[in-house]
């Protein structure tokens, strides 16, 4: 059996990322968390998701850049966050920390039965979860509309509702991070997402359900704001 060197594993992301973040996927590599990155899924300003090999299956890597993200906007979310309320306001410090809080309400999500990617596991400013898709990666709902427009609404209050029984706000969610799985919609993108007893975690769901009613009113599905916000909040 031939045993790749650290730099003939990661030949290809030479000069993409600084050392600090190779030795991290080196060690996420090593101990089996995943084989290989395959190809990238989606490249922006703050981070970078691949596609990555783990045997026969595939995951999701996600790797936020230590010298290129917006960590002063990060700070303002996240400072919010009373599971954050005493982090210093220090680029690496922030960076880790929002990485982290991603995988952590991905655990809370999961743990309620929302319909997430699974969290496989977290390393500073890397976080790996579950693929979702049929071989293909499924497509965020604003390329992929879905069959029945109304079924799938009252699918995402739903996946709202039991975030919110579980003490979660999503924070951003959108038809960019909703994902349209064989019909079903499967809730992405958590780094946002803080809980329900942060001072304007109201404020936030607000803003979801508005982004939510004002895509799917395009669709001809047409819901009343207050409704739907008694739905997902009263217990």
């Amino acid at each position: 059996m031939v045993t790749l060197t650290y730099q003939e594993r990661f030949k290809t992301l030479k000069g993409v990322f600084d050392e600090f973040t190779h030795r991290n996927l080196f060690t996420l590599q090593s101990k089996g968390v995943f084989d290989e990155l395959v190809i990238p899924l989606k490249v922006g300003k703050e981070s970078n998701v691949f596609i990555a090999k783990k045997g026969n299956n595939k995951v999701i890597v996600k790797i936020y850049r230590v010298q290129n993200a917006d960590f002063k906007r990060m700070f303002e979310y996240i400072r919010k966050d009373p599971r954050y309320q005493y982090l210093n306001n220090k680029r690496r410090e922030i960076i880790f920390s929002w990485t982290q809080r991603e995988y952590k309400n991905l655990l809370r999500a999961e743990k309620a039965g929302v319909r997430v990617p699974k969290p496989l596991s977290w390393k500073y400013n890397i976080l790996v979860e579950e693929f979702i898709g049929n071989g293909e990666p499924a497509l965020p709902l604003k390329d992929s509309l879905p069959n029945y427009p109304y079924q799938f609404f009252d699918d995402i209050v739903v996946e709202m509702r039991k975030m919110y029984q579980a003490g979660l706000i999503h924070g951003d969610l959108s038809a960019f991070n909703i994902l349209n799985h064989n019909d079903k919609p499967v809730l992405i993108d958590f780094s946002q997402a803080t809980m329900v007893k942060t001072p304007n975690s109201d404020e936030l769901l607000r803003r979801d359900i508005k982004n939510i009613l004002q895509f799917f009113k395009k669709l001809n599905v047409n819901e009343d704001f207050e409704k739907i916000y008694k739905k997902i909040t009263e217990i």
